[in-house]
């Protein structure tokens, strides 16, 4: 060990980080020959809403060869992220109080597991509905040529987007653990937090009513999650507090009885 406190958490930290990276390129080596099918199955609810006959198109010499080795690249990145929150925990935990441990650990889990449960929901729901809506809506005489590049990106952003949102009970539970707010304040801003979630979903979506709502009232069902789970945690929390003061009393009584007049 080093005598530089300093020096060992970045040395820590610098493992931490190879063996992340080194995960991640371990999957996308595995990945790599199905690059193409991978793409197919991105681009399942893109073909199944264009019209009889067209196609998407690559107006991008390259973009045939690198768009599916993009798209393998980031679903390693999703498929390891498990593994790298692992590491994550592993590096702050020693720093961690008891207390903020038994906390951190579920927050981890459930925060990777609404993470999937958002890309999930954008893939099956948002996805087909948003892009049978935007193809439904292009002028007569308008063919539709998606490039292959585009809708990858076009895609990309409503799996973060959604991803993103799904983890509002995780925010909800973080802020009034720190101490930040309470859930009785964020029910008196229930209303404002709902014509937020509309907004939000103006600007993370696509620009159709069918994707913005499907991504708002989840949201807005989250936050009554994320209410509910962190009214259960502060209860849970009054009354260890509780049962420590108690105890702290009756120490001291004890004490009191047993000191000598």
């Amino acid at each position: 060990m080093s005598d530089s406190p300093l020096l060992d958490h970045l040395l820590e930290l610098r493992r931490r980080l190879l063996r992340s990276v080194l995960a991640i390129v371990l999957v996308f080596a595995a990945l790599a020959a199905f690059a193409n099918d991978i793409y197919e199955l991105l681009a399942e609810p893109m073909l199944a809403n264009l019209p009889v006959g067209s196609s998407m198109i690559a107006t991008d010499v390259a973009a045939p060869f690198l768009t599916p080795f993009k798209l393998t690249l980031v679903v390693a990145i999703v498929v390891v992220v498990p593994y790298l929150l692992w590491q994550v925990w592993a590096f702050i935990a020693p720093g961690l109080y008891k207390r903020e441990k038994r906390l951190a650990a579920p927050l981890l889990i459930s925060s990777t597991l609404l993470f999937y449960g958002g890309i999930a929901f954008a893939y099956f729901v948002v996805l087909p509905l948003a892009l049978g809506f935007l193809t439904g809506a292009a002028p007569e005489g308008v063919a539709i040529a998606t490039d292959i590049s585009r809708y990858l990106d076009f895609v990309l952003a409503i799996f973060l987007a959604f991803g993103v949102a799904f983890e509002v009970p995780v925010v909800i539970i973080l802020l009034c653990w720190s101490g930040v707010t309470t859930p009785d304040r964020l029910r008196k801003k229930r209303p404002y937090i709902i014509v937020s979630a509309f907004v939000l979903g103006m600007f993370l979506t696509p620009p159709d009513v069918i994707s913005q709502t499907l991504l708002a009232i989840p949201m807005w069902l989250l936050f009554e999650l994320g209410l509910l789970m962190a009214g259960l945690y502060v209860a849970k929390q009054d009354v260890a507090d509780d049962d420590v003061a108690n105890d702290n009393v009756g120490n001291d009584n004890n004490n009191q009885k047993q000191s000598p007049k």
